[in-house]
């Protein structure tokens, strides 16, 4: 490969060929020269394009996300419930699980917080919008919130599941889903009692100003 390919289309490139050598190697200068040798890259090329950890954590990160995005490009008939609980296997299923290890490894550093948590709402987002959401209130905001709290949660079972095809992990997300299912419509029927009710301020002025 050419060394004059801009480094913004060289780097995607290198960190995906990182991955194969990432659960011996980890996130380390040790995969990134195993992927430049891989495609024909100067490693000081390498090392430009991609010079540090938390630069192949977001590449990687972007990676997964266009991948679980590919295969749920033809899920946009499913119910919404379904949609999210395919979008949380599928990118599970994308991530590969030693690979996914390095790099919680990594994140669970004091350091590495703020990048940890921008990269967790970056996959929340990414799977409500292959799920098909266009929310721009502050649904956009509590839709992702919620995601992420189950997304992390599930990536820590997930590492930890030695049931055949992961069928514990399934059945794990299956549950957080239903949580926040049921969470949901108690949050409907309490909005709609709330309604219902008499407006305080209505209530109040005529306690101080009675109607004669």
């Amino acid at each position: 490969m050419a060394d004059d390919t801009p480094l913004a289309e060289l780097a995607p490139r290198l960190v995906a060929a990182m991955l194969p050598h990432v659960p011996f190697d980890g996130w380390t200068d040790a995969s990134l020269k195993a992927a430049a040798a891989d495609l024909g890259i100067d490693p000081d090329i390498a090392a430009l394009a991609v010079p540090d950890v938390a630069t192949m954590l977001s590449l990687w990160t972007a990676h997964v996300n266009a991948g679980m995005a590919e295969v749920m490009a033809g899920a946009h008939n499913m119910k919404i419930r379904d949609r999210i609980r395919t979008a949380l296997v599928t990118r599970l299923e994308h991530g590969d699980r030693e690979v996914t290890r390095r790099a919680l490894a990594i994140l669970a550093r004091p350091e590495h917080a703020a990048l940890s948590a921008r990269l967790l709402w970056q996959a929340a987002d990414a799977m409500w919008r292959a799920a098909g959401d266009t929310a721009t209130d502050y649904n956009h905001y509590t839709k992702r919130a919620i995601l992420s709290g189950i997304y992390s949660a599930t990536l820590l079972y997930w590492t930890q599941d030695d049931s055949e095809d992961f069928a514990d992990t399934r059945a794990f997300i299956d549950r957080r889903i239903e949580g926040v299912m049921q969470f949901e419509k108690a949050k409907a029927k309490l909005t709609g009692l709330m309604g219902k009710l008499p407006d305080p301020a209505r209530v109040l002025g005529r306690l101080r100003y009675p109607a004669v």
